[in-house]
């Protein structure tokens, strides 16, 4: 395994524990920041749930892609696909939602920090992707 691959394996390994964590917590509602995006919004235990088995199949195909990333070439694009919509519909709930209607107390930066966090985890996999691509030509 070459180096870009050996590092893209250690993140997407990284990332299928990260979700795995979210469909943990979710699923027995536990509010921890970074692992609830909106941590300290209200929501319902069934939107919760809901978010777990999401959270749990991101889990698997991460999983599945960081086992041998060369050999996983369009489950990493449909994982990066998937990975620049969430970042779009997260910036926009970050930006659209008028969270001082829900609790005057909630501040959205720690949404922007996350989301910012997400996105420079999802730029590492587009540029080891690349380089992995770019070794098998």
């Amino acid at each position: 395994m070459s180096s870009p691959e050996r590092i893209l394996s250690w993140l997407l390994f990284a990332g299928a524990a990260y979700f795995l964590g979210i469909a943990i917590v979710h699923m027995i509602g536990v509010k921890i920041p970074f692992l609830f995006i909106y941590f300290n919004v209200p929501s319902y235990a069934y939107q919760d749930r809901i978010i777990s088995f999401f959270a749990f199949g991101w889990s698997v195909f991460l999983y599945t892609a960081a086992r041998k990333p060369s050999d996983q070439l369009p489950l990493l694009s449909g994982i990066i696909t998937s990975g620049v919509v969430a970042i779009i519909a997260l910036s926009i709930i970050n930006s659209q939602t008028n969270f001082d209607e829900l609790d005057p107390s909630i501040n959205p930066w720690i949404f922007w920090l996350e989301t910012g966090l997400l996105l420079i985890y999802l730029l590492a996999i587009i540029g080891l992707r690349n380089a992995v691509k770019s070794r098998e030509k």
